[in-house]
């Protein structure tokens, strides 16, 4: 498993990086999504762009965060899109539920597509990119699965999908009962993070072993329905999905330990799932699991200052 140490992220380089300017003051805060999408996970590069995946069909669609237009840029495999990741290569890697899939970002072609696992039930939610692998949380299985990328980028083979069993402080909640959900990398790059939504903890895992210990969080409370992590330098936003909110950390290098520091919320939260960065916005998909989806069920990503 060594080869597969953690590392930094490539978008967090990018979103942290990314020059915050007067314009962006200007730029829509609500980014209205087709109706009847169903938006899950998001990504963003080092553009300004935004990338969503469909619970629904599966298919991935662009905004544009300075006008908030945008369009299908490929049409879902019939099986939903859950977290995706951009990767400086401009491939996108999407946790298809009973699966994963490597998707163009220019063109929309499919350049690969994985099994994680032969067991059942299963349900990848998550993806995490380090510069040697891609990294998926199951949330119906304790285990992570990892793609492990070559030198240069290059894509494994199907049968070289890396599974690692999580163990330590880390109980698993039998049955189709979400557990783990979000993930990201510590601060210092030594280990994964993974949020266990049902029981509200979060956990510091070591890539190469799968134990797994639970992060002091001092008097925080349980990050209870805990959903989309992003780390920027050492603070930590957790989305709490059903709770219209998104709490805030700085951790220890390490990621032993974090003071809370605040918590945001938004008017315009409707159960908020996963958040990316750009400038100095945060840009969180409603995925509105309150409401009854249909055909015309209205869908938006909602932008906060950070």
């Amino acid at each position: 498993m060594g080869a597969l140490l953690v590392g930094s992220s490539a978008e967090a380089s990018t979103a942290t990086s990314a020059a915050a300017s007067v314009a962006e003051k200007t730029w829509p805060d609500l980014i209205p999504l087709p109706g009847g999408f169903r938006p899950e996970g998001i990504t963003i590069g080092g553009g300004p762009y935004a990338y969503l995946g469909s619970l629904g069909d599966g298919s991935i669609y662009r905004a544009d965060l300075r006008t908030g237009e945008g369009g299908i840029i490929s049409a879902g495999p019939g099986t939903p899109s859950v977290g995706l990741k951009l990767d400086g290569r401009g491939r996108l890697f999407v946790a298809g539920r009973t699966g994963a899939r490597v998707v163009d970002a220019r063109t929309g072609r499919i350049l690969a597509s994985y099994v994680l696992t032969a067991r059942t039930p299963t349900f990848a939610n998550d993806v995490f990119l380090t510069p040697r692998a891609a990294w998926f949380t199951d949330s119906f299985q304790p285990a992570l699965y990892a793609l492990p990328l070559g030198r240069r980028g290059q894509l494994p083979d199907a049968d070289e999908v890396v599974t690692l069993t999580l163990s330590g402080d880390w109980t698993q909640t039998p049955g189709e009962v979400v557990n783990a959900n979000g993930i990201t990398r510590t601060p210092d790059g030594k280990a994964l993070l993974v949020v266990q939504s049902g029981v509200g903890g979060l956990h510091r895992v070591d890539p190469r072993t799968g134990v797994t210990r639970l992060v002091d969080l001092g008097d925080a409370g349980p990050l209870t329905n805990g959903d989309g992590l992003l780390l920027l330098g050492r603070r930590l936003y957790v989305v709490q999905n059903r709770q219209n909110a998104i709490d805030v950390f700085k951790l220890a290098e390490n990621g032993s330990s974090g003071v809370f520091e605040g918590r945001l919320t938004d008017s315009d939260f409707d159960v908020p799932t996963t958040v990316a960065a750009y400038g100095n916005r945060l840009y969180l998909p409603n995925a509105r699991f309150t409401t009854t989806p249909t055909p015309d069920t209205t869908y938006a990503v909602v932008a906060v200052e950070r």
